[in-house]
């Protein structure tokens, strides 16, 4: 029996399941997770989505306003963690995870722990959207034009807008026959890609007037902070895409940005050609990618800089 198998017969088998993803989820864990939940509600499946917190350029993502804040039931029969590399990544509900009979992992991250009883991981695919799209056809359930708008949401922002390497034949395809299914792509695009707030555009001058040019200008530096946010009114998400602003500069190798969290700085990291930025993000108990990475660190913005900047001049060399 295949993954695939065990997994259907565990969504059979449970009465009711959570679906859970990482903190400051992005278009795939958005878009990925809902197309599960609307799939197994069809299934008049008593499921429940956790998303604690999203940004609001996802408001119109079929299944989001769904999302909970938090669980009713403290054991579910079946949990299914979505592109979400390791348990402690899981966005603030972890135990919901952990005290579940029933455990699936449903991921494209290389530096996944493997952390369920059951763990479907292709490393291949340039979003985990396009993994669920495999599962939906392998199961033979229905893609309804809803569901479709979910995983092209996924595929769109986790391949930005279809331009990085990992795209592939098979990508195209899926984006095909959802467009036969009424998908608009172009939309989409527009709404995740292309839209921003006034709050998010006054964070990212914030940030590039702040961003440092180091090693020859081979790599990019910036931050925001908590106060940054509370002087633009910032939203959830709001600094989403920053990352990208250093790395599409041309002669820059890699990209570092640090969001400030609860918890110390998250470290988003973004290249272009020679440095595996998830191997330098699991240095520092992250993951991700070989070209966009990212980890949870602590310190000052300039101790955590030092540290990521010197293993990225391992890299370099």
């Amino acid at each position: 029996m295949s993954t695939l198998d065990n997994i259907l017969k565990e969504i059979n088998k449970a009465h009711n399941i959570v679906i859970l993803t990482h903190q400051n989820p992005d278009g795939d864990a958005i878009g990925t997770s809902t197309a599960l939940y609307n799939g197994l509600a069809r299934l008049n499946k008593n499921v429940e989505l956790i998303i604690p917190e999203y940004s609001r350029v996802f408001n119109e993502v079929p299944g989001i306003e769904d999302a909970k804040k938090e669980g009713t039931r403290k054991k579910y029969d079946l949990a299914i963690s979505i592109d979400c590399a390791t348990i402690k990544l899981l966005n603030g509900w972890s135990n919901y995870f952990e005290d579940a009979k029933e455990r699936i992992v449903i991921d494209h991250h290389s530096s996944n722990s493997m952390y369920g009883d059951i763990n479907y991981i292709d490393v291949d695919a340039p979003a985990c959207a396009q993994v669920m799209y495999v599962i939906f056809r392998y199961f033979d359930w229905e893609i309804t034009r809803d569901i479709g708008d979910c995983l092209m949401t996924g595929i769109i922002t986790d391949t930005g807008g279809f331009q990085y390497s990992g795209v592939s034949k098979e990508t195209f395809e899926i984006a095909s026959n959802l467009l036969l299914k009424g998908v608009n792509i172009s939309k989409i695009y527009k709404k995740v890609m292309a839209t921003h707030s006034k709050s998010s555009f006054e964070l990212k001058r914030i940030a590039t007037q702040r961003m440092e040019f180091l090693e020859d200008g081979k790599i990019t530096f910036t931050y925001i902070t908590k106060d940054d946010e509370k002087e633009v009114n910032a939203e959830t998400g709001d600094y989403e895409g920053i990352v990208n602003e250093g790395r599409d500069i041309e002669g820059v190798e890699v990209s570092i940005f640090l969001h400030e969290m609860d918890d110390g700085f998250k470290a988003s990291l973004r290249s272009n050609n020679d440095v595996n930025v998830s191997d330098v993000c699991m240095m520092f108990g992250g993951g991700g990618h070989p070209k966009a990475a990212g980890a949870t660190m602590q310190g000052d913005p300039v101790q955590i800089k030092e540290k990521i900047v010197t293993e990225i001049k391992r890299q370099l060399k």
